[in-house]
């Protein structure tokens, strides 16, 4: 078997990924919060026939060496966690984090995902939610039934003011934490991410200090995708796609060549 098709192959596998990730960014260009990614490509083994410097004699050396590749595969889809455009809302219960930092959010098993995504809402208790599953803020924060307005500091202090008093009351604090190695961060959908052994364990603390994002009450972070630089991301990939397609074609012609001549 023509060792090409195969090498052909894995850039074909590899290409499909590829417009897989590209295409998982645009369709999320939209989504508040969202990291685009991008795929990370590594060459196979090689089959060394001659070794680099190598004898060609009793007193010369071989100066390069004769090594045939066997294509390419995708090792790993790497989030880029820079910063998104600010979108301002005017919603006393949209915030961002300006910096690094993300909030941290309860899931049902107990356990503590993190978010990028700062649109919240108020359950039934007057809980600050996410929007799409009900999650709890952490720490819980419970704004009063009678809260006539909330504002939230650029250090997380979440006060309201209620009817009949003419200062505010704290009612909370948000904290966020980030990581050593974000990129390691495991993304389980809802604009959610787990920690993992890689990522490191979570850097808790105030908004604003210790290297850690401020508050921004009343704006949002859009996703950091860029339309058109994924767009030619798509055309080159889709060109090597096509060389890649065109290379098994010649092969399989040579190939019928030989058959049909022998």
């Amino acid at each position: 078997m023509n060792a090409a098709l195969w090498i052909s192959k894995t850039g074909l596998d590899a290409q499909q990924t590829d417009i897989a990730t590209i295409s998982n960014n645009l369709a999320n260009a939209s989504t508040i919060g969202f990291k685009k990614s991008r795929a990370v490509f590594e060459d196979l083994l090689y089959q060394n026939i001659n070794q680099p410097g190598g004898k060609s004699s009793q007193n010369t050396e071989l100066p390069a060496g004769l090594m045939l590749g066997a294509g390419v595969k995708v090792v790993a889809t790497q989030k880029e966690f820079s910063q998104g455009n600010m979108l301002t809302t005017e919603n006393s219960l949209d915030i961002m984090v300006e910096g690094p930092g993300f909030f941290e959010i309860l899931q049902p098993d107990g356990n503590i995902a993190y978010t990028r995504n700062g649109q919240f809402m108020l359950n039934e208790e007057g809980q600050i939610v996410t929007p799409g599953s009900g999650h709890l803020l952490q720490p819980t924060i419970t704004i009063p039934p009678d809260a006539k307005s909330i504002t939230i500091s650029s250090e997380g202090e979440v006060s309201v003011r209620v009817n009949g008093q003419a200062e505010n009351t704290v009612v909370g604090q948000i904290t966020i934490s980030n990581f050593i190695n974000p990129q390691g961060l495991e993304p389980v959908g809802q604009n959610l991410y787990r920690e993992t052994g890689v990522s490191g364990a979570p850097l808790q603390g105030t908004p604003g200090l210790d290297g850690l994002g401020s508050i921004r009450q009343g704006a949002l972070e859009t996703s950091n995708v860029n339309v058109t630089e994924e767009l030619v991301n798509l055309i080159e990939s889709q060109r090597i796609y096509e060389m890649n397609s065109k290379v098994i074609s010649a092969v399989d012609e040579m190939m019928s060549f030989v058959s049909q001549q022998l």
